[in-house]
């Protein structure tokens, strides 16, 4: 079943397996401009014999990246150097490749993990960050600034031309990122929008910024091109989203025409309730998958193939997001014998002495 093709329909296509590489920040990028790095990294990737690459977080505007190297598709020249890099990926192995669009929102401004991790930046080099209210991230973050109606029409206007600028570039698949604690959960979620407009409050006025971005999405991403979200199915905190308000929201995604929906969860605030274990998420996703009629991708601990074969044959989701095992080795799948078993194409011909 995992190496079993995922099929949307005859116009949008399919992945040739149930494994897709889940998109992972490199705080490498040049003033929002994908780098020599990303083109060697990426260029390992879609050799990796999944089925679909995903690529990192992207911001939609300069001030919604979390740090200073994040890639960012706002410009005339940042959308040309996208597509520069997605015919390279192409023409090294023409698999599906998606593109995940963002706003960092509070969790902005940040330094790069590896110099130290959630810390905001010093103040010389750090911007003002918006959210749905002013809380700060965790303690020791500054208060980010409530944004007013024109600057929520603002990062309205921004989502729709990234997502024009991924459309010139060639991307396949479109994912918004609604997850980790990002701007537009920020909205979604009751422990950070303590808004009283139109924007908070009710569960629906919650909901209501991602929606209006997920309608403008579906309106420009053509309907023959997969478009997906990555969303949060529980909040792991007393008070925060539930799994059956995460299936609400799916549900609403449906309406507009999504493809699928990526299960995430936590990230809302640094420390949660969450207790991380081989498929962890396993129970959102099902709930997802049963009361919807979404495409469902799971993440968190997924590359336990035996195990995700399992769960696709007894339908409790579609396909697995695998992250970090792709770093510490980006041909792993190649060497996996669960996978040899079942009929796994061999590694490319070139390396195949190597095996």
């Amino acid at each position: 079943m995992i190496l079993d093709k995922l099929n949307f329909s005859k116009k949008k296509g399919s992945f040739v397996n149930r494994i897709s590489v889940s998109p992972m920040c490199q705080y490498s990028a040049i003033n929002g401009l994908p780098s020599d790095w990303h083109f060697r990294h990426l260029s390992n990737l879609i050799m990796s014999g999944a089925g679909l690459l995903m690529i990192e977080s992207t911001a939609v505007t300069a001030k919604g990246k979390i740090s200073k190297k994040d890639l960012c598709i706002e410009s005339k020249k940042q959308k040309q150097e996208f597509k520069i890099l997605v015919q390279h990926l192409k023409r090294v192995n023409n698999i599906p490749i998606g593109i995940q669009l963002s706003h960092s929102g509070r969790k902005g401004s940040s330094e790069i993990p590896w110099i130290k991790a959630n810390t905001p930046l010093k103040k010389k080099e750090a911007w003002q960050t918006f959210s749905s209210s002013n809380l700060p991230k965790d303690a020791g973050w500054p208060k980010p600034k409530s944004m007013n109606i024109n600057e929520i029409k603002n990062i309205i206007k921004k989502f729709k031309e990234s997502i024009k600028n991924s459309l010139y570039a060639n991307f396949d698949i479109l994912e918004l990122h609604m997850a980790h604690g990002y701007l537009l959960h920020q909205f979604l979620s009751p422990i950070c929008n303590n808004r009283t407009d139109n924007y908070g409050g009710s569960k629906l006025n919650r909901f209501r910024l991602a929606l209006e971005i997920a309608k403008s999405a579906r309106k420009i991403w053509p309907k023959n091109k997969i478009l997906g979200a990555r969303i949060t199915g529980n909040d792991h905190l007393n008070f925060g989203i539930s799994t059956k308000e995460a299936v609400e929201f799916c549900l609403e995604l449906e309406k507009i025409g999504f493809d699928y929906v990526c299960v995430s969860s936590g990230g809302i605030i640094t420390k949660t309730n969450m207790k991380q274990k081989k498929f962890f998420r396993l129970d959102f996703a099902k709930e997802i998958k049963k009361k919807t009629n979404l495409k469902v991708g799971i993440t968190g601990f997924t590359n336990d193939l035996k195990l995700a074969d399992k769960y696709i044959k007894k339908n409790y989701f579609d396909n697995i997001f695998i992250g970090r095992p792709f770093l510490k080795n980006p041909f792993f799948l190649y060497d996996e014998k669960f996978l040899k078993k079942k009929g796994f194409k061999s590694a490319p011909s070139q390396y195949l002495r190597g095996y």
